[in-house]
């Protein structure tokens, strides 16, 4: 093939056919996609293990199962071991007879022979299904520095931001394709440049800004670009702890949901801030300033997708992306402390938590799981996201405090408090 791009001796010889024709093809495919954003040259993936983000068998992607079996004919395996995006079924999540037979019979009747493609491909263990692949429990949590080749959005932008690895916001397969040659095109968030930021946010709230709110303001008005966010540690410190990082993943999803951004920089906070301070600021960046009126009136213009705007909720999904350990333990605690202040046992709506199978794993080995089964709330694994996807639920009356659900589905959005309040009282 003709390209501008320069080549290694050893990427040429991929690309010419030293490991065989599916890798060669995949390797042609990177070069294509790096030459199309006008990268001069092809670097390394640096990081232990990969990450896709297509982890739903439907039925309608025959084409890529057919991809996947011939790259698994071709020994044209993953180089690293990979986690991937969370499962879209689980039984226990509540549905009706008639959602059930179109999950299973219509929409993700070909998930067990998708996950069995995984395995020989590289799957880093049946267990590894969840969007936050970066969680302790998980055990796929890149170092600063690392180059990826992921695609799923709010892990591609945790790992920018908090861990300081880099990489793009690549789409589905590309990222696996990066895995299998071992290379990625270099350009931008890969590059110095590509990480300088274009706008810087001032926040001025006067109390601790909703995560998912803030994300979902700055992600709308930047759109792509890189915000230098001042402020913002006035409210979480200067420490990325436990509390920080947790706040952080969901920020940074609803950046990346109501938006496309991919890197973000704290204030002395997140790594590259503190290293190089306002000098991450580029020349002539755009200011935002967000204050207290300014996240109401953004939340306040969120549509209710609902057929009935005034109707009861039905259904309440917390943990798009998956809850930490410690967002699950806190949520347990709150949920269980406003059921006995309202003189109730049970959530009044049904509601489900969802995390990583190794978070849900370790949490159940705790006595707080018992607290959580008992107030009635259902603790999986799944995406709600894909739960969503299923058309009959679009007429569900479905509320979350998930910017990234309520964007993608006909969820209707309320902030973390708000959702305590509504599922912890009487319906009525």
């Amino acid at each position: 093939m003709d390209y501008k791009m320069t080549l290694t001796p050893e990427q040429e010889a991929l690309l010419n056919g030293s490991k065989g024709e599916a890798v060669a093809k995949a390797m042609k495919t990177l070069v294509m996609y790096g030459e199309a954003f006008g990268a001069e040259k092809m670097v390394p993936v640096t990081s232990k293990m990969g990450h896709l983000v297509t982890s739903f068998g439907l039925k309608v992607m025959k084409p890529v199962y057919d991809l996947l079996d011939t790259l698994i004919e071709g020994n044209a395996l993953s180089g690293q071991k990979f986690s991937v995006d969370p499962k879209p079924l689980d039984k226990n999540v509540p549905a009706s007879f008639l959602e059930n037979i179109v999950f299973n019979k219509l929409m993700y009747s070909m998930q067990g022979s998708y996950d069995a493609q995984l395995e020989k491909l590289g799957l880093l263990s049946k267990d590894a299904y969840t969007c936050a692949c970066y969680l302790d429990e998980v055990g796929n949590k890149p170092e600063k520095g690392e180059i990826l080749s992921w695609a799923e959005s709010s892990a591609v932008v945790y790992a920018n931001s908090v861990l300081g690895a880099r990489c793009n916001r690549n789409s589905g397969i590309i990222e696996l394709f990066g895995s299998i040659t071992g290379y990625v095109p270099y350009f931008g968030l890969l590059t110095d440049e590509g990480r300088k930021a274009t706008w810087i946010v001032e926040v001025n709230t006067t109390k601790k800004p909703e995560a998912q709110v803030l994300g979902s303001a700055i992600g709308m008005k930047v759109m792509e670009d890189v915000p230098y966010v001042r402020g913002l540690d006035k409210w979480l410190g200067t420490e990325l702890d436990g509390d920080a990082c947790a706040y952080l993943k969901d920020f940074g999803a609803a950046t990346a949901s109501n938006g496309a951004v991919g890197l973000y920089h704290i204030a002395n906070l997140t790594p590259e801030a503190v290293e190089q301070g306002e000098s991450l600021i580029a020349p002539d960046a755009k200011v935002y300033v967000i204050d207290d009126a300014e996240l109401e009136r953004v939340q306040n213009n969120y549509p209710v997708m609902w057929k009935n705007p005034d109707g009861k909720p039905q259904l309440c999904f917390v943990g798009c992306p998956h809850l930490s350990l410690a967002q699950l333990n806190e949520w347990t605690d709150n949920v269980s402390a406003a059921l006995k202040k309202n003189g109730l046992k049970k959530v009044s709506v049904p509601t489900v938590f969802t995390s990583a199978p190794g978070v849900v794993e370790a949490f159940n080995k705790t006595p707080k799981a018992k607290v959580l089964k008992d107030c009635g709330v259902v603790l999986s694994y799944i995406c709600p996201l894909m739960y969503m996807n299923n058309p009959l639920c679009k007429s569900k009356n479905v509320i979350t405090c998930s910017n990234k659900l309520r964007t993608y589905t006909t969820s209707r959005y309320y902030r973390s408090e708000q959702i305590l309040d509504i599922i912890t009282k009487e319906v009525k």
